[in-house]
């Protein structure tokens, strides 16, 4: 693998992935709005795209080629189809980063729980999908494109929650904040479980995966999951002080309709290693208080 186009790369596990690559002397190209300044100076090349205008995609990725592409940044049926259209003949692998939202609530789920061969997806736009269950539809829509009309291998990484230092989505850290000020929080189901992944092992994953002969869905993360009410008993645990839990909290960003969590059995299998999820919440808990 000596050259990569990134769809997406200047956030999170995003940036994670692209240093990684130039570490290991990887020709980078980064494709985005150009809205997101990035820190790799000249050692990238970027070009600008907007996901949901195609023919932007046809334009920047014109007489170009690439080893690989990874795309980070697809929510919608249409943007699969665009640019798996606007990459024909440029490129010789596809990873995309999924979710662990393909599968229907519950624990434990392993690939085989969602085929995306068999899953009939209609064309939509990302403002089309609203809310969790349009986010759903949304990442099985986008895989059932990919697996069913790619003529190159295709494999769909079904990240669990990523959680590290630099999450901007501060969810771990909301949690952690309110019990150490003990400010009132919420949730409407304590018992749901979850999985996890540690955001600089997300990204060594999606690099190791790309190198590989691997293709299909696969679930990588921390082995086993940890219900809401364990995470602050974990918590208070670390902090010394008890959660302040009433009805007229602050809702959790992590109050979903249902249990969210995987079997990573496969990915181990593979010669795969992660973070336990006992460590991984255990540093994260401690970094935020």
């Amino acid at each position: 693998m000596k050259s990569v186009l990134i769809l997406g790369g200047t956030q999170f596990v995003g940036k994670r992935l692209v240093q990684l690559l130039i570490d290991d002397g990887v020709e980078v190209t980064i494709a985005t709005r150009g809205l997101t300044a990035d820190a790799f100076g000249n050692q990238v090349s970027r070009l600008i795209i907007n996901r949901e205008d195609s023919e932007s995609l046809n334009t920047a990725f014109k007489d170009k080629e690439w080893d690989v592409v990874f795309d980070q940044t697809c929510y919608s049926s249409q943007e699969a189809l665009d640019t798996l259209n606007a990459l024909t003949g440029k490129v010789q692998k596809y990873i995309f980063t999924s979710s662990q939202a393909v599968y229907d609530f519950g624990i434990n789920h392993k690939e085989e729980g969602f085929n995306p061969l068999e899953f009939t997806p209609v064309l939509k736009t990302r403002r089309e999908y609203i809310g969790y269950v349009g986010y759903q539809e949304a990442k099985r829509a986008a895989e059932a494109i990919l697996f069913q009309k790619a003529a190159i291998p295709v494999t769909a990484v079904r990240f669990p929650i990523i959680l590290g230092q630099d999450d901007y989505t501060n969810r771990l850290k909301f949690h952690v904040e309110h019990v150490k000020d003990g400010k009132a929080m919420f949730s409407e189901n304590p018992d749901l479980r979850y999985s996890f992944i540690d955001s600089g092992e997300a990204a060594s994953f999606l690099y190791c995966i790309a190198q590989s002969d691997f293709h299909g869905s696969i679930n990588p993360g921390s082995q086993g999951d940890c219900s809401l009410g364990e995470l602050i008993s974990l918590i208070e645990e670390l902090v010394s002080v008890k959660a302040n839990l009433r009805e007229d909290g602050e809702l959790s960003p992590y109050n979903l309709p249902g249990s969210w969590s995987v079997n990573t059995d496969l990915a181990q299998s593979l010669g795969y290693k992660f973070t336990t999820l006992d460590k991984l919440l255990r540093d994260l808990i401690i970094y935020y208080s």
